[in-house]
């Protein structure tokens, strides 16, 4: 997913709805910038290309997108609930324009809501701790097939295909297993 590619495939209308709910609040589009870059940038280092699919990679970096925004945000509104509120819109907003299966937007919306939580619930934890345990989550992550597997997995990450390990989970389930 690069975010520029994807905003040069939404039509005007969607272009400009998402332009007029990012002007509401001009002051946070740095902030949103610079979340969704450090996500990028983090999936991109620790799982390569694989968060582009729709696997464990790809949960983790929705869950962690999702958290960072609502802390960044944070930062400038010092309102956990308008944090979560404008993140919420922002996403919700990115989700409906990309034009996503509906199995593939139905596991984002669900993996970014649990990131929203985890700012919530666990706020309080530097953004190294906060990653560990992400990822902690992405790797017990459960496998949806249809809508209604959503409902067996409320708080817990999910994903829809089963992908190649990267290089590091490879080396860390050869060394547990010898």
């Amino acid at each position: 997913m690069n975010l520029w590619k994807r905003l040069r495939q939404l039509s005007i209308p969607n272009l400009l709805g998402f332009g007029w709910l990012l002007m509401r609040r001009p002051l946070l589009i740095y902030p949103i910038w610079k979340a969704t870059k450090r996500t990028m940038e983090l999936s991109d280092q620790l799982y390569g290309k694989a968060h582009f699919g729709n696997g464990k990679a790809n949960a983790f970096r929705h869950a962690y997108w999702n958290y960072l925004l609502c802390s960044t945000i944070n930062t400038s509104t010092k309102n956990k609930v308008k944090s979560i509120v404008f993140t919420q819109n922002i996403v919700d907003y990115y989700e409906k324009v990309t034009q996503n299966e509906l199995l593939d937007r139905k596991m984002d919306f669900h993996n970014n809501e649990i990131g929203r939580n985890l700012f919530l619930s666990k706020n309080e934890e530097n953004e190294s701790k906060m990653v560990v345990f992400i990822q902690k989550m992405a790797n017990s992550s459960q496998k949806v097939i249809t809508i209604d597997d959503f409902i067996k997995f409320e708080n817990t990450l999910v994903y829809l295909i089963d992908e190649p390990m990267t290089t590091s989970e490879f080396s860390k389930s050869r060394t547990s297993t010898q």
